[in-house]
């Protein structure tokens, strides 16, 4: 008699530790799935708060370089956000290129970007805007030169385009 209740307390005792082995599972799966809901809810209002300060898309004074020339009478406006910082930390220091190797460049790099901006239907409008006004004959100087060929790596980098030839990382 002993031997059958044995027998019985042993399948009920499987049955028992199964049960509780379950439980434990279920507490853990339990656990799991709040701290899952806590981190959503985190990364959510995380995401909230950098939505809302990147909605100020006005550029600012550090986002505009500008160059000006009387006696030539000309003028280059370079608003893009990032492109000072970029030019500040990443771009080769003045006088590492001659004007030479600059303008002639600037002239690639210029007839590549006019013939983009005269295809709105194949080129986005968003990054062709308007067409830029380079003549190879005038001597802008290296200070432009400089510029010009720095935000046109700069814009290659940035947006993924490539105008003509081996697109710098600088």
């Amino acid at each position: 008699m002993t031997f059958f209740y044995t027998k019985i307390f042993q399948k009920n005792a499987i049955k028992f530790v199964t049960l509780i082995r379950k439980i434990f599972a279920m507490k853990n799966l339990f656990y799991i799935l709040a701290i899952f809901l806590v981190v959503i809810i985190i990364s959510c209002n995380a995401n909230k708060t950098a939505i809302t300060k990147s909605k100020n898309t006005a550029p600012q004074a550090s986002d505009t370089t500008k160059i000006t020339n009387k006696d030539l009478e000309y003028e280059v406006i370079i608003i893009d956000p990032g492109f000072t910082t970029w030019l500040n930390s990443m771009a080769y220091p003045r006088g590492f290129y001659t004007q030479s190797y600059l303008e002639a460049k600037n002239q690639l790099y210029i007839n590549e970007w006019n013939n983009r901006f005269l295809q709105p239907q194949r080129y986005s409008r968003d990054l062709y805007e308007m067409s830029i006004d380079y003549d190879s004959n005038i001597n802008y100087g290296y200070e432009v030169n400089y510029l010009i060929y720095n935000y046109m790596v700069y814009f290659q980098n940035n947006y993924n385009q490539k105008l003509f030839g081996r697109v710098p990382l600088r």
